[in-house]
């Protein structure tokens, strides 16, 4: 709630936790801690969703998640799959 306030009100991040009570370093953090967030889905395309048979393939499993990933795939989307995992590139 704080942040979108924050955006709409056109404010530096100092004056805007100042003027509602906020500890400004505290304040700035959280509008870091946001802007630095990645996106946590990786889209695809509809003939990814089931493996496909004989294609060798990597399988990550993490719990119930599994993740079928043919080793012919594109590098610009083993990226994407690999930075929707959280892993840094």
């Amino acid at each position: 709630m704080w942040l979108e306030d924050w955006k709409e009100s056109g404010k530096s991040a100092w004056s805007y936790a100042k003027e509602n009570g906020l500890n400004p370093r505290t304040f700035i953090k959280w509008t870091k801690t946001e802007s630095e967030a990645k996106p946590c889905f990786v889209e695809v395309s509809t003939h990814s969703l089931m493996p496909a048979p004989n294609i060798p393939e990597i399988l990550i499993e993490k719990g119930d998640v599994k993740i079928h990933i043919p080793l012919m795939i594109q590098s610009n989307e083993l990226r994407a799959i690999m930075e929707g995992l959280g892993a840094v590139l």
